[in-house]
């Protein structure tokens, strides 16, 4: 039975599947393999949400890794978190 994907349970291969996929149909054919639910509308509306967060490989293993998504000043990495 399939289940429905939460976005806290997105990992970081699901991100870079789902970026792969060229239209909603596509990405709903990877949902229903991956055992997930998903419908057409929300396929869409994934797929629209694709479109403007596109990031190369060092890019999204900085943001699924907690790290800058954009190159970190020197200082900013020497200040302690507070």
């Amino acid at each position: 039975m399939a289940k429905k994907l939460k976005r806290e349970e997105l990992t970081k291969d699901m991100v870079k599947k789902a970026l792969r996929c060229k239209n909603a149909d596509e990405l709903l054919a990877l949902a229903q393999a991956e055992g997930y639910e998903m419908t057409r509308d929300e396929a869409e509306a994934y797929m629209a949400e694709l479109a403007d967060f596109e990031l190369d490989d060092e890019n999204l293993k900085n943001v699924a890794g907690g790290g800058c998504y954009m190159l970190c000043p020197q200082e900013a990495i020497s200040l302690p978190f507070q």
